[in-house]
């Protein structure tokens, strides 16, 4: 089978690897149909985070499921379902407490020994505490996989944070970052019945998507300019939650900066750089409380996917591009150039 695989800084590649199988007896094998590529594979791609030469890599997909082992109960072969970015056991304390990304038997696909998720097949270590199945009949109907497709992470990620930062219906929030985790971030703090909604962002398109996502201003600012002018659309008090979706030092001081007295960020971009931003002095002094992290998808997954069933919640916007697997190297490319928002990989 094929399947994209790294070399090195701006070096991916596309190709022949072992064929995904059935190794335990709790294992699935799933044919990918759609997958994507995610923000955070650029930091890898830029040589940022570290990866081996021929490393797998991709962590977002939905498919058909081709085999099972002899464990496996939740699914079988032919079920079209989606996985969230991490495997987990379905049954450890942590599992069963909703916090997936710390089973002591997980894992993130495309680390060392695991299959990525742009590929043609994945292996799916656990696959009852993993895999979400899907409704067979959304097989035919693009829009809708698409929507699913962003479950796996980007919409699960942004719910996360406004989760962490104590979104609830009434309050102001604003969002850091206008890549597609901070546009489902939006999306999420409308869905949780924000009044108010800043996204903090320059690029046109993607402030276009915020604004019909749920956004009620858009500032564009950065740094000291953008946390005057969030002061200015917030009374000169800040507001009730942020979500932080960029991870670098500026973004947080961003985001603790124009937070309200009282307020809550959530952080979900993964930090890059020394102390990512963080003054302690300073959300002691105004009792602003600091939550987020990994997160746990398979534990929201249910609920997202209800909702995009019934029509509540489209992330699909998102995707602005797509490619075939042969095309992967150029979708990287675009997504490093800023060309591309979230780039859709179709098999």
């Amino acid at each position: 089978m094929r399947a994209t695989v790294i070399h090195g800084p701006n070096d991916i590649r596309v190709e022949e690897v072992p064929d995904a199988a059935v190794r335990t007896p709790s294992d699935a094998v799933v044919r990918v149909v759609l997958a994507c590529i995610c923000g955070s594979d650029l930091w890898a791609y830029r040589g940022v985070a570290k990866r081996q030469p021929g490393q797998r890599i991709g962590h977002e997909f939905l498919g058909v499921v081709e085999a099972v082992g002899a464990e496996v109960t939740s699914v079988r072969a032919g079920d079209l379902v989606v996985s969230p970015f991490v495997w987990s056991d379905g049954v450890c304390d942590f599992c069963r407490e909703g916090l997936q990304t710390s089973c002591p038997h997980g894992g993130f696909w495309g680390e060392p020994g695991s299959d990525g998720g742009q590929g043609e097949a994945v292996r799916v270590p656990y696959a009852d505490g993993t895999l979400v199945k899907l409704p067979a009949e959304a097989a035919g109907d693009e829009r809708l996989l698409t929507a699913m497709l962003a479950l796996s992470d980007v919409m699960s990620t942004g719910h996360h944070a406004a989760l962490a930062a104590r979104v609830r219906p009434g309050a102001t929030v604003a969002v850091v970052g206008d890549g597609a985790v901070g546009l489902c971030g939006v999306l999420a703090a409308r869905r949780l019945g924000a009044e108010q909604i800043i996204a903090l962002g320059r690029h046109t398109a993607r402030t276009d998507i915020a604004r019909s996502f749920g956004a009620t201003d858009v500032v564009a600012e950065r740094g000291d300019a953008a946390i005057a002018a969030v002061k200015e659309l917030t009374k000169g008090q800040g507001a009730h939650a942020v979500l932080e979706a960029v991870g670098t030092e500026e973004s947080m001081r961003t985001a603790i900066s124009i937070a309200r007295d009282g307020g809550a960020v959530g952080y979900v971009g993964v930090p890059h750089g020394g102390s990512a931003g963080v003054d302690i002095g300073q959300l002691f002094g105004r009792n602003v409380a600091l939550g987020g992290g990994v997160a746990p998808a398979r534990a929201y997954l249910p609920e997202l996917l209800a909702d995009v069933l019934d029509g509540a919640i489209d992330p699909s916007p998102v995707f602005d591009r797509s490619v075939t697997l042969d095309q992967v190297p150029d979708g990287y490319r675009a997504m490093d150039e800023r060309t591309a928002l979230k780039v859709r990989i179709t098999f």
